[in-house]
């Protein structure tokens, strides 16, 4: 089955990229970590309005998703690491720590789709 051009949503999407540990004021580590994150790439997809049956069954139990997104690109390099800018443009802190406002939490791909199970988050 193919997704059809008209209806794909353009959204954004930060590839992990590494972790790196956390410094204080005198440049000593401080045993956290920050999550680095990949520049934001911009992506078209057919994205749902929200969770339903059908689509928990296509994710086994995984009841904890707020939309799903499925592309006919089965080159997309999302997983589960990754985290997406979808209703809203890319927007980081003062820092550089981009404020995205959801999370993969799950990827199921088949012969010809590969589905994402997202959820809503809010990043300070």
């Amino acid at each position: 089955m193919r997704t059809m051009n008209r209806n794909k949503s353009p959204f954004w999407y930060l590839l992990y990229d590494r972790k790196v540990p956390v410094t204080d004021e005198d440049g000593n580590e401080t045993g956290e970590e920050t999550v680095v994150y990949k520049p934001a790439v911009s992506f078209r997809a057919n994205v749902s309005a929200a969770t339903g049956a059908s689509q928990v069954e296509q994710f086994g139990n995984l009841a904890g998703y707020d939309k799903v997104i499925v592309t006919d690109d089965m080159t997309c390099p999302v997983d589960e690491n990754t985290v997406l800018f979808l209703d809203k443009e890319p927007v980081y802190d003062e820092d550089g720590k981009p404020l995205y406002d959801y999370m993969v939490r799950r990827v199921a791909k088949s012969l010809n789709s590969v589905s994402i199970a997202v959820t809503k988050v809010s990043v300070s």
